[in-house]
């Protein structure tokens, strides 16, 4: 069967929701149930949901303590674990978009992304948080990207 077609806003939404629920199994210490959190989220299958979704999440996952260390750095009067559970997810999803799943979209436009999201589900003034983290932490140059 063919991968469902939705809009990126809705996908971005999506992934961050998939993202959030997967932090929640990860602080809990429990095996994270990638298959059934993304199939929920899409009401359909695994195999049928969006694969932006599913790289995404996937991509947070693998490289979650990394991408942690590196929002770590930036932020060294803030602990990332402190932060609000969708404004990490937020910016997980972000450094996976641009380092790991496309690694072709702008900088700016992961960034502006990422901002309307937090505009939609953080409190008003938690984007300009975001806008600034993101900013001092995500890579310039993307991930296999051989041009400046």
């Amino acid at each position: 069967m063919s991968e469902q077609k939705i809009t990126r806003t809705k996908a971005q939404e999506m992934a961050m929701t998939a993202i959030y629920d997967a932090l929640n199994y990860v602080y809990m210490g429990e095996e994270v149930p990638i298959k059934e959190i993304i199939s929920g989220l899409s009401g359909v299958s695994y195999e049928e949901s969006d694969l932006y979704v599913k790289k995404v999440l996937i991509a947070s996952l693998s490289h979650l303590n990394e991408i942690i260390a590196l929002y770590q750095e930036n932020m060294p009067r803030w602990k990332f674990s402190r932060l609000d559970r969708i404004e990490q997810a937020i910016l997980l999803l972000a450094y996976a978009h641009l380092a790991y799943v496309e690694i072709d979209v702008p900088r700016p436009v992961v960034i502006n992304n990422a901002i309307e999201l937090a505009k939609r589900f953080l409190e008003p003034s938690d984007y300009k948080f975001v806008n600034a983290i993101l900013d001092k932490t995500l890579p310039i140059h993307n991930k296999d990207s051989s041009h400046a």
